[in-house]
């Protein structure tokens, strides 16, 4: 039985991805920065807040962003100066904030989120139907497959 070669990296699907990731985020920070003043994790913290139906704290904003808080802080206290967020003091957390965007933040909001729609669409447009679907099902079974692998080794 012949034994196969070890994959070398540029061949490992979690760097594939990786890179097909950050193709689509490198293009997306481009346009966001040039149509409107803002980094990558500007855009997503301003995604999220204006995707909430509710004011978030800073823990819920880095989690659902998938950073450590220190960073979010830094992402927040930029679109602070901006005046894009503001902050409230959390009536059940003494220590804590509630983030939420103002009147600007929306606007800049509105204009992000159409943009994103724009680009999604685009890349979706790349792909028929049955490429749509087949893209879709893969994400979800690799999605869920990747959680398996962290509970795996969160047992140790």
């Amino acid at each position: 039985m012949l034994q196969r070669a070890a994959p070398t990296i540029k061949e490992l699907l979690s760097y594939r991805l990786h890179r097909v990731a950050n193709l689509l985020s490198r293009g997306a920070e481009m346009r966001y920065r040039r149509e409107f003043g803002v980094s990558l994790w500007e855009w997503r913290t301003v995604a999220l807040l204006g995707g909430a139906d509710q004011p978030l704290s800073l823990n819920d904003l880095a989690r659902a962003a998938g950073v450590d808080k220190s960073q979010m802080s830094r992402v927040v206290s930029g679109l602070s100066a901006r005046k894009l967020v503001l902050r409230a003091d959390d009536k059940a957390d003494g220590r804590g904030v509630k983030l939420r965007l103002s009147s600007a933040g929306r606007k800049v909001y509105a204009g992000l989120i159409a943009a994103a729609a724009e680009r999604n669409e685009a890349f979706l447009g790349c792909l028929s139907a049955k490429e749509q679907a087949c893209l879709e099902g893969a994400l979800e079974k690799l999605a869920q497959e990747a959680r398996r692998f962290i509970q795996d080794e969160a047992r140790g």
